[in-house]
């Protein structure tokens, strides 16, 4: 059965042209993108988005940097999406992802890795609402 995701190509990708290289490989990975954009976040949506990390010492730091340049969401589908997107991406830290994933490939280091993706089913569906809206979703539009 298939399920979505939400995943993110963080600024230092997108600052470095490696946005088309991850969305390549988003896609050699079978998934379906129901919504893309690119954006750049405001200080109010970073902390709001992140602040399930509000507590946490790098919370400062990670705000700055996601509002340091453009993003690029996306909303994806593929059947067991939120755990095939974070196969796709690799550990957080680059220098512990498995060869060939976006991380290993693209990130500079655990900070700057690239990517963001999802952790579970409930959150890929706050995470696309908080960026779509129903009728940004192609599957939405059937």
């Amino acid at each position: 059965m298939n399920n979505l995701t939400f995943a993110m190509v963080k600024p230092d990708a997108v600052a470095s042209g490696k946005l088309g290289k991850v969305l390549d490989a988003t896609l050699a990975a079978g998934f379906i993108m129901l919504g893309g954009k690119l954006t750049r976040l405001t200080k109010v949506q970073a902390q709001a988005f992140y602040a399930v990390h509000k507590e946490r010492p790098f919370y400062g730091e990670l705000v700055d940097f996601m509002t340091s340049g453009k993003t690029f969401v996306m909303a994806l589908e593929r059947e067991n999406a939120v755990q095939a997107w974070r196969d796709t991406i690799g550990a957080t830290d680059p220098a512990e992802a498995a060869e060939g994933t976006i991380r290993k490939l693209y990130a500079e280091d655990k900070g700057r890795n690239a990517v963001h993706g999802s952790d579970s089913d409930e959150n890929a569906q706050k995470e696309i609402a908080f960026f779509f809206s129903d009728v940004e979703l192609i599957s939405n539009q059937d």
